[in-house]
């Protein structure tokens, strides 16, 4: 249940917020006053796009909060697959649009658009007078229908829609090994594998032959380095190893005359052999940096080729390969085509029978789904004044036009006249009829789970009797869903069980949008203001409170 609406520095809302109730929520007030834009800036909270214009001239932001109370596992269980934490059974939405970005948070965590959109689908239902359009096209009637159906329906449309683009793989794969672009492809993948296999690489030999050409490049500098250190340590006449050597026999002397310089001579020991083992391994280290502009050369050409197949084939030389074994893979694939091809026709075989016997059982569910679901869309016809009207829900098969959804074809037909044929929808339905179309679906569609519904008048083009009969479909749905409604008529206002009006006025030369949940008398006033204009009368007083009357009379039935 939507239990909490805020909006800040939207359109002409300045701030507004508004607390509703569980059963039939109204929004009413004079035209422009800004109702439906309250349900914008709802519909912006839960991921619709907007212009940046919708942030106030004096505001540096918009912001839509939703706070929804959350009682049914269900809807808790989804909401634990998103990671949303429930804090007291409340979800929290927010969204805020700064310089034409927006950000949205749930329970203040930052989410995308797209997971705000999905978390949301399963919390409110909103239908405005212009999606009457959508439930013209064939797609969204199947869609709904598949919706409803979705606890039988879900896993076998999976495995529908999985079995179909393997077979549609398959069948491709197919076609392409009985095409001139299977020799074409041979010959290219026998280019590959010898361009690699002609390198004959080997696994490490890129990291040795980088160190190499580093060396190198930079010989002359290293060569100078460990020049003037073997210089220094060495064994010339200022050399560290020639002075040590001299040193030794001094030492050697004194620890002839006196034990305790022995741990001296020791030590001098050790240093002059450690010298003469350095002085050995930097000599070898200096013949190393003598080398050719042929072997430079070498290292060169090498590199470049190495780094030339890593640019087509991978990025270390593991990488191409494990490349060159699937080109390898592939061409034996190909040459064996014929056996491949068998192969191939016994698998596609075998997955088109899958793919039918999936398409037959999801028909037989959409049939015995839909002929239920027509006979009740047809019920809350009839309550809705469509007293001669038929409905039905054809679902025709058809096995040449299978597709990932099955190889049904459904279309909504229905007949609002006596002797009349069933027609299609979008051949017979006028607006209003088509808003009154809409609220029967919705209120045998309403999926339990979305405690919220809100239509935002949907009831353009109706009025008397019908009018009447729409408020009392309403209503009805209100004891099983928070109904939200924004409405000019008096008849579905009267059903209200909370009541607000939504008036606009200027405040310092800006135009504010502001709301008011009315008393019992409020709505009284409300009523008479809708059912007489700009003058109300007693009269128009007395025929509001009869309409209250009788309102609250068929409510409690």
């Amino acid at each position: 249940m939507l239990k909490n609406i805020h909006v800040k520095s939207f359109a002409l809302i300045d701030e507004v917020e508004i607390n509703l109730a569980s059963g039939l929520n109204i929004l009413t007030g004079e035209t422009g006053a800004g109702k439906s834009i309250i349900i914008d800036a709802v519909n912006f909270a839960l991921g619709q796009r907007v212009s940046k214009d919708v942030v106030r001239d004096d505001a540096e932001y918009a912001l839509s909060e939703l706070v929804f109370e959350i009682n049914d596992d269900k809807t808790k269980e989804r909401l634990n697959q998103f990671d949303i934490p429930l804090d007291d059974n409340e979800v929290l939405i927010q969204r805020k649009i700064t310089n034409g970005k927006s950000t949205a948070r749930i329970n203040g965590e930052t989410v995308t658009l797209s997971t705000l959109k999905l978390i949301a689908a399963g919390l409110i239902d909103i239908h405005g007078q212009h999606d009457n359009q959508s439930l013209l096209s064939k797609a969204s009637q199947q869609n709904l229908l598949d919706t409803i159906l979705s606890d039988e329906l879900k896993e076998l449309l999976i495995r529908m829609k999985d079995t179909y683009v393997n077979l549609n793989n398959k069948i491709s794969e197919y076609e392409q090994l009985n095409t001139k672009e299977a020799e074409k492809e041979i010959a290219f993948l026998q280019y590959e594998l010898n361009e690699i296999d002609s390198a004959s690489l080997h696994e490490g030999e890129d990291e040795a032959l980088e160190s190499d050409y580093k060396k190198m490049n930079n010989s002359k500098r290293i060569a100078d380095l460990v020049s003037g250190a073997h210089r220094i340590t060495g064994y010339d006449s200022e050399g560290a190893g020639s002075l040590i050597g001299r040193a030794l026999p001094m030492i050697r002397q004194a620890s002839s005359i006196d034990d305790d310089a022995k741990d001296l001579e020791l030590i001098l020991n050790d240093i002059d052999g450690l010298l003469n083992d350095f002085n050995r391994s930097i000599a070898d280290y200096e013949m190393s940096l003598d080398f050719s502009d042929e072997d430079y050369k070498n290292t060169e050409d090498r590199l470049n080729l190495i780094n030339s197949l890593k640019n087509k084939y991978g990025k270390s030389i593991k990488e191409i390969l494990d490349k060159r074994d699937e080109f390898e893979d592939e061409l034996n694939r190909l040459l064996n085509a014929d056996e491949y091809k068998s192969a191939l026709l016994s698998e596609i075989a075998s997955l088109k029978k899958e793919a039918y016997k999936l398409c037959k059982e999801i028909s037989a569910i959409r049939k015995k789904g839909a002929n239920k679901l027509s006979g009740e869309i047809a019920e809350a016809l009839l309550d809705l004044n469509f007293l001669d009207s038929q409905f039905e829900i054809k679902v025709t098969s058809d096995e040449e036009n299978m597709k990932q959804s099955g190889y049904d074809d459904i279309e909504f037909f229905i007949s609002t006249n006596p002797g009349e044929a069933l027609k299609p929808l979008n051949q017979v339905a006028s607006g209003g009829e088509m808003s009154r179309i809409m609220l029967a679906i919705k209120s045998v569609c309403a999926n339990d789970s979305t405690a919220t519904l809100i239509f935002d008048e949907i009831d353009t083009g109706i009025s008397g009797r019908t009018a009447q009969k729409v408020s009392e479909k309403m209503s009805r749905i209100a004891k099983e869903h928070q109904v939200i409604v924004v409405t000019h008529l008096p008849q579905i206002a009267a059903m209200a069980d909370t009541h607000f009006e939504i008036s606009k006025s200027v405040n310092n030369g800006r135009t504010i949008t502001s709301i008011e949940t009315l008393s019992e008398e409020g709505k009284i006033k409300e009523l008479a203001r809708m059912l007489g204009g700009v003058t109300i009368t007693e009269k128009v007083l007395e025929n509001a409170k009869d309409m209250k009357k009788q309102a609250d009379e068929i409510k409690h039935k």
